[in-house]
């Protein structure tokens, strides 16, 4: 892989507009990466998920090569419907689209940004590769006092013309004091067998506030993975919400710094895994200084050799006093065939403070089914609305009325009534 990683990084940045600098900075993180390879087993955090074992016997032999010189066509099918919206489009990681209709443009500011994520490239080898081969990168500033007015929609789309190739995004958004984003995340895929790496960095600022939901429910046999890095000021909050169902192999990986007094970070996630399908969130939230809050719910539904793997952890420094941390993950086994593996994790330094977390798992309630039966549903009925309510518990977490309902729609669950 090594002498491909080499001839593919000459490729993709010989007549690029990098300067000698950055090229060489570039150069840096492939000798990292090559020196450490794929992320595997033998390392902690991806034990459950060896993504390097995974790429080889999915896709076989990679290029890290991706032409985004030529522009694509934007399928419209992509679209969400029935949503007034903000979007941004990537096809085959090349960006086609921007487009902030309802937004005052002095509010915002879009700046090419090849800032390296040099502060982070020790947390896996992922991210040292995205720095050698990221071509565009985007930094989205939220102009003090400013609340976006439509949600921004960002459409990850790739089509049939590739095939067993690295993709590598990566977005910074600093959301100045007393701003606000609804950002929803679309990953969308028509192409098969391959692999893309996405790293996003997010500034909240003092009372800012961050609502993201990550949506992937398309089937597609790509491989992804999605590093997420959030610092938080005073009184800020964060919401990130997961939806996962669709590509072959997907880790969403979060890692949240609560910097400022008064600052909350909340996670929630639902799994609904079929088909050999194996996703992973991992989540470490970092209450860094006092009366900060953080909870975690995350919820599976697994069946027909399906993994889902959810791996969360709580860390609490000694300035940390006054934290409330919570964390709970739960999982449905349809059939024998699945696995569930949990790893919550307290880290606690402080000696004033709430935390706590759980993991459970089983089948559904025969008995349950068997009352429903009784009340008029048959058998199919009767587990889908015991499975709808299970999922909906987490979704009725999202605050914002309209994403919610949207979220349900795009999902299919059924509210019975």
């Amino acid at each position: 892989m090594e002498e491909r990683l080499k001839i593919d990084f000459e490729k993709s940045f010989k007549n690029s507009s990098f300067s000698t600098k950055n090229i060489n900075i570039k150069k840096e993180f492939l000798n990292k990466f090559i020196k450490e390879g794929l992320p595997n087993k033998s390392l902690e955090n991806w034990k459950f998920s060896d993504i390097s074992q995974i790429i080889k016997k999915e896709i076989g032999d990679l290029s890290f090569y991706n032409d985004i010189s030529a522009p694509s066509k934007i399928d419209p099918s992509i679209y969400l419907n029935g949503l007034e919206q903000n979007s941004i489009v990537f096809v085959n990681g090349r960006p086609e689209k921007i487009d902030f209709q309802f937004e005052e443009k002095n509010k915002l500011e879009i700046l090419d940004d090849f800032e390296l994520n040099k502060d982070y490239s020790d947390i896996n080898s992922l991210i040292n590769l995205n720095n050698a081969f990221v071509d565009k990168s985007f930094k989205i500033v939220i102009k003090e006092n400013y609340s976006f007015k439509k949600p921004l929609v960002i459409y990850h789309y790739t089509n049939k013309k590739v095939k067993s190739k690295n993709i590598n995004l990566r977005l910074n958004f600093i959301l100045e004091k007393n701003s606000s984003l609804k950002l929803i995340d679309v990953l969308n895929d028509a192409s098969e067998k391959n692999f893309i790496n996405t790293f996003y960095n997010f500034k909240i600022n003092q009372d800012a506030i961050l609502k993201n939901y990550k949506i992937d429910i398309k089937n597609n046999s790509n491989i992804k993975y999605i590093f997420t890095n959030i610092e938080q000021e005073k009184n800020s909050l964060s919401e990130t919400f997961i939806a996962s169902s669709g590509s072959d192999f997907i880790k969403n990986e979060i890692n949240c710094n609560l910097n400022g007094e008064h600052s909350s970070a909340f996670v929630n996630g639902i799994f609904s895994l079929n088909k050999q399908k194996h996703h992973e969130i991992r989540t470490s939230i970092n209450h860094l200084t006092e009366h900060t809050k953080s909870s975690q719910l995350i919820k599976s539904v697994l069946e027909n050799d399906a993994k889902a793997v959810y791996q969360g952890k709580i860390y609490v420094s000694s300035k940390a006093q006054k934290t409330d941390g919570y964390q709970l993950s739960k999982a449905i086994l349809l059939d024998e065939t699945t696995e569930f593996n949990a790893k919550p994790e307290l880290e606690i330094y402080a000696d004033d403070v709430k935390c706590s977390h759980g993991s459970a798992s089983g089948s559904l309630n025969e008995n349950s089914i068997f009352y429903l039966m009784s009340r008029g549903l048959n058998y199919k009925e009767a587990k889908e609305l015991l499975i709808s309510g299970f999922l909906l518990d987490v979704i009725e977490k999202i605050t914002d009325s309209e994403i919610k309902s949207l979220i349900k729609k795009m999902i299919g669950l059924q509210e019975w009534k």
